[in-house]
C-alpha cells in the first residue's frame, strides 16, 4: 500500500532523489536533511542563505513548465499556499505530488514533517527532535496579542494557525484567535477596539518597520518580530523560540 499525504492521496516515496519544494519552510527542511536531493523551489525559498537549485517561480503560481524541465521524483506543496489545479496539472504529466497541510499547531507542523522524512527516507532529523522538546509545552497566558499581517487592508491572523499557536505556546493569545476566518480583514477601528496589551508586528509578508505600522496603534505597546521565525515550521523553530522570547520580553517591558 502506497503511503498518503497529508490530505489522503496515495503518493509513491522511495528515497527521491529530485525533489522540488514550493513550500519555504519545507524546502529549508529538505535542504538542511537531504541536500543533494533538493532540484528546486520557488523565489521565495530563501532558507538555507545560498540556496542554489532551480527556482520555480512563487509559491501560489509558480512556473508548472518550469518545474516539469526540472523532471523531478517529487514536488512537494502545501494545501493553503499552492492552488489545486497547478498539483493537478502536475499529477497529469505523471509527476509525484506529495501535499501537505496547513498547520494549525506547532505540534500539528512537526508531525507533518515526520510523517515525510520517514516515509520518503527513512529519517529522523536532529532538528526535528530538538523542535518538538523546545516547542512541547506551553506557558500560561499572560497578554493578549493582535498580530496584523499585511495593511491597505488590514490583515491579522486568525483561528486556527500556526502563528497563533506559536504565540500561545508563549504565554501570548490572540486576540482574533476565535474569529470564525484564519486571516481576518478587519477595518483599523475595529482593530483598535480590541484592545489588545501588545500588538505584533512581523517583517513578512508585509515589511512592518518602527515606522510603517506602530503608529496606527498609538498607545499600544508593540515589538517588531522575524517573520520568519512566527510562522515557518521546519529548522527555524530551533532558532524561533529563544529569538521570539527575547523580541517579546523587550516589547513587554
Amino acid at each position: 500500500m502506497l503511503p498518503a499525504d497529508d490530505l489522503g492521496e496515495p503518493v509513491p516515496l522511495d528515497q527521491p532523489r529530485r525533489v522540488v519544494s514550493l513550500v519555504p519552510s519545507i524546502t529549508e527542511a529538505v535542504a538542511r536533511s537531504v541536500p543533494d536531493s533538493l532540484a528546486g523551489a520557488t523565489d521565495y525559498c530563501t532558507h538555507p542563505a545560498g540556496l542554489d537549485v532551480q527556482r520555480v517561480g512563487g509559491s501560489k503560481y509558480p512556473d508548472v513548465d518550469r518545474i516539469l524541465g526540472v523532471k523531478p521524483d517529487l514536488v512537494v506543496a502545501n494545501s493553503e499556499e499552492n492552488r489545486p489545479e497547478d498539483v493537478d496539472r502536475l499529477r497529469a504529466n505523471g509527476i509525484n505530488v506529495w501535499v501537505t497541510e496547513a498547520p494549525k499547531t506547532v505540534p500539528m507542523a512537526l508531525e507533518s514533517l515526520r510523517r515525510l522524512f520517514a516515509l520518503a527516507w527513512d529519517l529522523e532529523p536532529d532538528w526535528l527532535t530538538e523542535a518538538e522538546e523546545l516547542w512541547r509545552d506551553a506557558k500560561p497566558a499572560g497578554l493578549t496579542a493582535l498580530i496584523p499581517v499585511w495593511r491597505r487592508p488590514w490583515v491579522v491572523v486568525g483561528r486556527d494557525t500556526f502563528a497563533t499557536d506559536v504565540l500561545r505556546r508563549l504565554g501570548i493569545e490572540n486576540v482574533y484567535a476565535d474569529h470564525e476566518e484564519r486571516y481576518p480583514r478587519p477595518t483599523l477601528a475595529e482593530l483598535n477596539e480590541r484592545c489588545p496589551d501588545l500588538v505584533v508586528l512581523p517583517d513578512e509578508p508585509y515589511e512592518f518597520t518602527h515606522d510603517d505600522g506602530p503608529e496606527s496603534f498609538p498607545g499600544l505597546p508593540y515589538v517588531l518580530v522575524n517573520g520568519r521565525h512566527l510562522t515557518w515550521y521546519g529548522p527555524s523553530l530551533v532558532e524561533a523560540k529563544p529569538a521570539l522570547e527575547r523580541a517579546l520580553d523587550y516589547g513587554q517591558g
